[in-house]
């Protein structure tokens, strides 16, 4: 892209005045939905899993899920595990957000400061993890280690919903729809990279959704004008002639960088 010499907007990156990822936020719904629904599924005995119900039965308790992270991956994968009656733990490090996610769901799900040492615990307890964690422009960082893994349960599973960013366990590699998962140190693990693909008519509904109004404000002023007079949309700008317009990405790749306003004059 650089060498093209193209002026390149990431979806990933464009904000909005609460510092949200609004292109970002239908993918992340879609995909934090998702994730119980397809853990449970690997959870069968059938499919490598403990053979465990995310709801259990009179006198046979439920699965126990930990969700790592508390955005919006996060808070509708705790939505969707704790409908199907699981007993469900978000982990996070941000105590406003767990304050809000307390204040908004109450006793529906736990929530429970991310330390390493609570971490640990919790991952070597759970039937299913869920990662859930982003960097907005960066590399997902390693939370759970392969050493803590050999602690989970012998069939217990991971989905790895920041896989596109890396994936956030040292033993997570992408998966595809048509081989979603593999087994790791007696762990099944569903990485499948763009998991919105797997319902694609919803993805595509909701992602137009969020994107129309950018779309116009692109087709009516062009990219330059658009971005002067939206900060937000300006902040998805990470190409420009040739140059790189996005910190994280260029520290991530060890490229020099030009800010977006300056971009916006060459």
């Amino acid at each position: 892209l650089l060498a093209s010499g193209c002026t390149a907007i990431a979806y990933e990156t464009v904000t909005d005045h609460i510092g949200g990822l609004p292109l970002l936020a239908p993918m992340s719904e879609v995909a934090g939905r998702l994730a119980p629904q397809v853990g449970a599924w690997t959870l069968q005995k059938a499919n490598g899993g403990r053979g465990v119900l995310m709801g259990g039965v009179p006198g046979v308790g439920p699965a126990r899920i930990v969700i790592i992270g508390g955005g919006v991956v996060g808070t509708q994968a705790a939505r969707i595990a704790a409908g199907m009656g699981a007993d469900v733990t978000v982990l996070d490090q941000s105590l406003p957000r767990m304050r809000y996610l307390d204040d908004t769901f109450g006793t529906h799900f736990k929530t429970n400061y991310a330390s390493q040492g609570d971490t640990a615990e919790l991952v070597s307890q759970a039937d299913m993890v869920i990662g859930a964690v982003l960097i907005p422009g960066a590399a997902a960082p390693k939370l759970v280690t392969r050493e803590q893994l050999t602690t989970m349960k012998s069939g217990a599973v991971i989905v790895d919903v920041a896989i596109d960013q890396g994936g956030c366990f040292e033993t997570s590699r992408a998966t595809t729809h048509e081989d979603p998962i593999y087994n790791e140190e007696g762990i099944m693990h569903y990485c499948v990279a763009n998991m919105p693909g797997a319902v694609a008519r919803t993805s595509t509904i909701a992602l137009g959704n969020a994107t129309m109004p950018f779309m116009l404000a692109l087709a009516d002023k062009g990219w330059q004008k658009a971005c002067e007079d939206n900060p937000h949309l300006l902040a998805g700008l990470n190409i420009h002639a040739g140059r790189l317009t996005y910190y994280a990405v260029g520290k991530a790749l060890g490229i020099n960088v030009l800010t977006p306003n300056l971009a916006l004059k060459v």
